[in-house]
């Protein structure tokens, strides 16, 4: 989509966002309740520059949806906002479609509220698994036994071919981004603890406007998992001092699921994964936290 979009006849385009655009939908997450990274958008924003699009009614902004396009004809959509009184007037509606242009040849997966469900279905999109999103304050102790080192100092090669394996597309961009977020900790679990062995998990936890979240959360099995939850929890500070930590769980993944609940992280809300076109092969047993609502 060019940068200069079409004037309807009423006043309201569509174009791709600027990057100042982007804070502001990002702010507009945080007002819907969504409570954002403080730092996501210069992350969000590197993964595709061109899949961020803003409906502007008689140039200003009233709408945002982000439409990433991934290597391997995978897409995903999010930041599908209309601001309150711009809503019941179609704006919403002109800016999905042209969002799905863009990612048109790709399979695009959301994550979107459960009680929107019936409405994707009309676009074609089919419910994959819903992903729960867990929070509270951490224990300040306990784990151990796995060696975790800074993921920085893990081969890049080796934390993206992770995330490729368990993501439905290589992102390394994002990644670079994503693990070198002002204020954030990145932790990779590593076989001999020096960053020379095999990665069996991976994790990052970001500040928040309300706490701090995990994700992605990747883990061989459930004690990597509670391993790197708790050191993520401990380097960041995660307590009461400083507000809750969320964690987006998928369902599927059982054993994440009661992780989090011996963990007294409590549920918070649902979203469903849903999928325009085939499905891509996903193992989940290894997800124990997805990345972000927005971007997968």
């Amino acid at each position: 989509m060019e940068r200069s979009g079409a004037q309807g006849t009423d006043g309201y385009r569509v174009r791709v966002m600027s990057r100042a655009e982007l804070d502001l939908a990002v702010d507009w997450a945080r007002l819907e309740g969504w409570n954002p990274g403080l730092h996501d958008a210069g992350a969000f924003h590197a993964a595709d520059p061109a899949g961020f699009l803003v409906g502007l009614l008689d140039g200003q902004p009233v709408a945002s949806l982000s439409v990433v396009r991934y290597p391997g004809n995978f897409g995903f959509l999010g930041f599908y906002i209309v601001r309150p009184e711009a809503r019941g007037r179609g704006y919403g509606w002109t800016l999905w479609q042209a969002g799905l242009r863009h990612l048109e040849g790709c399979t695009v997966g959301l994550d979107g509220v459960v009680a929107q469900q019936d409405n994707y279905r009309k676009s074609g999109f089919a419910l994959s698994h819903r992903n729960i999103r867990f929070g509270g304050v951490l224990p300040g102790d306990g784990g151990g036994g796995t060696r975790l080192v800074d993921a920085r100092t893990v081969p890049f090669d080796r934390l993206t071919a992770l995330d490729a394996a368990l993501f439905p597309a290589p992102r390394p961009g994002f990644l670079a981004n994503w693990i070198a977020l002002p204020g954030a900790t990145a932790l990779a679990a590593v076989g001999d603890g020096d960053g020379d062995g095999d990665v069996t998990g991976f994790g990052v936890i970001r500040p928040c406007h309300d706490g701090w979240k995990i994700g992605p959360l990747y883990a061989a099995d459930a004690r990597i998992a509670r391993d790197l939850l708790l050191a993520l929890g401990r380097a960041a500070g995660a307590g009461s001092r400083v507000g809750p930590v969320f964690l987006d769980v998928p369902e599927p993944n059982a054993a994440g699921v009661r992780l989090a609940e011996e963990l007294g992280l409590s549920p918070q809300f649902e979203t469903a994964r849903m999928y325009l076109g085939p499905a891509p092969a996903a193992e989940l047993g290894r997800v124990f936290g997805i990345t972000s609502f927005e971007l997968g």
